[in-house]
């Protein structure tokens, strides 16, 4: 493929190993950002129905955040580690350099389609790789704009766009790569890994899961409400750290429905199909898979939806089977099933009985309750008595753990991720002690035990 080739030779050239070039290349994307940043949010509205303040908080607003930390810590970030040498190899100094891995291939997700193809974007390009973004073919309108602006504004021989759908990406995956990033499902992330296996080549994969929240006996209920409300029906419930179901301690599950239906209420109006900040689901078929989900479920508040409009309402679950699709399968969209349970250890179990999630959510002031969950549930990223908020600390990785992904980025451990921390020993021509060569003697080698 052309396109490959001539990343190819860009990165061969050494263009991209320039700390100057990278940070040229930062303000570009900065400069698209804030200059094009109507263009942007007039796709998100396209694709996702996304108001304006949303998609500037979540794309626009979350990306300009993200290289404006880069630009300000690369050269820090890319400084060599000084590590320890032992006695036997001094005189000397040893060191860790961070080196670009080469041509690396970024595929973009749909459901936050600016920040989700950019961010990785932006921590390729900061560790001086040449990069192929893919965005997703699921949101149209942000994929046509970034493949119009981005030649405008940064290198187009060190970053390029290709569009299209599931076979342009199959191609692109026939093709060696020095790192694939992907973020979107399990079953497309194995086709990507099995694909990366031909190559040896190494691969990030941002997946998801079903994020649990707990909510306790000890906690503010009305503020938990609110929190778990607004981290699960941005986007309509299309984030892939969304709150996925809720087990509640059945000695606060009454009090906290009637605070979620309230929540609902006063982030959306009575009618959330008229609000400005609700977003609509990305196309027909997850609308009708969302619907599938819905068959045979007894909803808490009211059960509204419009495919039209490609419109679902903010829907509680109460107390849906486990063995029911919607409590096996990611939501993925604007159904909360909430589930009372008996205490936390029921809680815990239930959560360990699933894949590890992505993100686990838990509500509770006791310190004890904290420590049990800390150490007891395995998860990407772990949060109290919040939802989402972990994602605006530039200092935690983002990634997930078995099932809901490997690898991480966000900050500086993108720019790792898109590196080789290379090991690099310095030796003296001082002072060559024979002691090392042969011939050997019981003598030698009792030195050799003490110094290595």
């Amino acid at each position: 493929m052309k396109a490959i080739d001539t990343l190819r030779q860009t990165f061969a050239s050494g263009l991209t190993r320039d700390v100057n070039w990278r940070l040229q290349q930062l303000a570009g994307l900065a400069a698209m950002l804030e200059e094009r940043q109507q263009d942007f949010c007039s796709a998100l509205q396209q694709d996702l129905g996304k108001g304006h303040a949303e998609a500037w908080a979540t794309e626009v607003g979350y990306t300009l955040k993200d290289i404006q930390l880069t630009r300000k810590n690369l050269k820090k970030w890319l400084r060599p580690r000084k590590v320890g040498t032992p006695v036997v190899a001094k005189p000397g100094h040893s060191k860790l350099v961070l080196e670009p891995l080469g041509c690396v291939l970024v595929f973009g997700a749909w459901n936050y389609p600016l920040q989700l193809s950019l961010s990785p974007v932006v921590a390729a390009v900061a560790a001086g790789n040449t990069v192929l973004l893919k965005p997703s073919e699921v949101s149209p309108a942000t994929s046509a704009m970034l493949a119009k602006w981005l030649p405008e504004y940064v290198d187009d021989n060190a970053l390029k766009v290709v569009e299209g759908d599931a076979e342009v990406a199959t191609q692109l995956l026939q093709h060696r790569f020095d790192h694939i990033f992907y973020t979107g499902g399990g079953e497309v992330g194995k086709v990507v890994m099995r694909a990366a296996a031909d190559y040896l080549t190494p691969v990030t994969l941002e997946l998801g899961g079903k994020s649990p929240v707990i909510v306790t006996a000890h906690c503010d209920i009305q503020v938990a409400a609110k929190r778990v409300a607004w981290g699960k029906w941005i986007n309509a419930g299309q984030t892939c750290i969304a709150p996925d179901y809720v087990l509640v301690d059945s000695a606060v599950a009454e009090p906290f429905k009637q605070a979620l239906v309230q929540a609902i209420e006063a982030f959306y109006g009575t009618e959330p199909q008229r609000s400005k900040d609700y977003g609509r689901i990305v196309n027909a078929r997850h609308f009708n898979r969302l619907k599938g989900l819905l068959q045979d479920q007894q909803i808490i508040n009211q059960q509204d939806y419009d495919r039209r409009e490609l419109y679902m309402a903010p829907m509680l679950i109460d107390n849906p089977s486990r063995q029911s699709a919607i409590m096996q399968d990611e939501i993925f969209g604007p159904l909360l099933p909430i589930c009372p349970v008996a205490n936390l250890d029921a809680a815990i179990q239930a959560i360990r009985s699933l894949p590890k999630p992505l993100a686990c959510y838990a509500f509770t002031q006791d310190s004890h309750e904290q420590a049990r969950i800390e150490t007891e549930i395995s998860c990407g990223s772990l949060c109290f008595n919040d939802t989402l908020v972990f994602m605006l600390n530039p200092e935690l990785p983002f990634g997930g753990v078995g099932s809901s992904g490997m690898g991480r980025y966000h900050g500086e451990f993108g720019v790792r991720t898109f590196s080789h921390e290379k090991p690099v020993m310095v030796r003296s021509f001082k002072f060559d002690v024979s002691l090392r060569y042969p011939p050997f003697s019981k003598k030698k080698l009792n030195w050799l035990k003490k110094l290595m």
